[in-house]
């Protein structure tokens, strides 16, 4: 019996439902990636400051990654996830007033309210797992993250058809999709049929948070997916304006962007059966691999040929490394115990990659 054999009606529901707002979030997410260094770099005080709204949006994942997880928890993932839909609209507000009266700081605020979003939609993957069985856990994870797939050209063509929409406030219009798909996110996620914790399983509690996190497999799990997470955004955080001063379109910039997305999220339709086929720890360290080299393209040169190559090997290196991880996390706990894990785990991967694009 194969994986899609053990899944249940409720299994493929809950996957479309999430793999859509995937789709949504990551568009909105991959425009915010692809211009926030461009119109900070137009209005910030100092040029050096063109990439702080991006990592402040990182920062932004990494402080809602607990807050996420408990109020899921406690009011369901349906409510919880469109409780940080609306923090995102909210900064999508933001960003629109910042850039139309050019003031940086609005902006900044703005990436961080999306940001804060971000710690709620990187729960999406998780919540497919919540009551898939063990053998289909793997796939529906990887099939929720195809819904990244869409984005790889929805987000950088939404900010290339809004570039010069409105007049003199390059971008503006950009970020009003980006409201409207963040919209969208909260409206189909209210379909997701994921029950709460049954009074007996909150009262089990499980183990203390300490004792999970010293468990080999969450610190492999957590390592692996805080080392893909950290290389990916860094690179695809200094891209934009790399190319830039190398005198690139934005069009070429806003294909090597759709180039990485679709090669992070195109794989999902099959990693789940790579990782049944040859385990999860083999996935992770091609993963890894993959990564490395993406690094040594992108310091070899900057014909935007390297940054194609080096952008799509970065993608596909992501998605086996951050599926596999994902994947091996749900081994560390229980359903009482997984708010907390999914919390600690996210909230280390973020740090770091908050980390890691302040200093690109």
């Amino acid at each position: 019996m194969n994986a899609t054999d053990t899944a249940s009606r409720r299994d493929w529901r809950n996957v479309a439902v999430l793999a859509t707002c995937q789709m949504f979030y990551n568009s909105g997410r991959s425009l915010l990636v692809a211009t926030s260094p461009l119109i900070a770099y137009e209005i910030a005080p100092d040029k050096a400051l063109s990439t702080v709204p991006i990592s402040l949006a990182v920062i932004g994942t990494a402080a809602a990654s607990i807050p996420a997880s408990m109020l899921m928890q406690r009011i369901g993932r349906g409510p919880g996830f469109a409780a940080g839909s609306a923090i995102g609209v909210v900064g999508g507000l933001a960003c629109i007033w910042g850039i139309y009266v050019e003031d940086f700081l609005t902006f900044c605020l703005g990436a961080l309210l999306f940001g804060l979003f971000s710690g709620f939609a990187q729960l999406y993957r998780f919540a497919a797992a919540d009551v898939a069985s063990t053998a289909f856990k793997a796939r529906a994870i990887s099939l929720v993250l195809t819904g990244g797939l869409v984005a790889a050209f929805v987000g950088p063509e939404l900010a290339k058809a809004g570039h010069t929409m409105v007049p003199d406030k390059p971008f503006m219009a950009s970020y009003m999709f980006l409201v409207a798909l963040t919209v969208m996110s909260g409206l189909v996620v209210m379909a997701v049929d994921i029950p709460k914790l049954t009074p007996a399983e909150k009262q089990a509690g499980g183990r203390r948070i300490g004792e999970i996190m010293r468990q080999p497999v969450f610190i492999v799990a957590t390592l692996c997916a805080m080392i893909g997470q950290a290389v990916m955004n860094l690179l695809m955080t200094s891209t934009p304006l790399a190319m830039h001063h190398a005198s690139h379109m934005f069009s070429s910039t806003a294909l090597v962007i759709e180039l990485h997305i679709f090669f992070m999220y195109a794989p999902g339709f099959f990693t789940g059966s790579i990782i049944a086929r040859v385990g999860v720890i083999k996935v992770i360290a091609a993963g890894i691999a993959l990564q490395a080299i993406s690094v040594v393209i992108a310091l070899s040169g900057t014909e935007v040929i390297n940054f194609w190559a080096a952008m799509a090997l970065l993608g596909l290196g992501w998605n086996f490394a951050f599926t596999g991880s994902t994947n091996l996390l749900t081994e560390s706990h229980t359903p009482a115990e997984r708010a907390k894990t999914q919390a600690a785990t996210n909230f280390i991967i973020f740090s770091l990659v908050a980390i890691g694009s302040l200093s690109s």
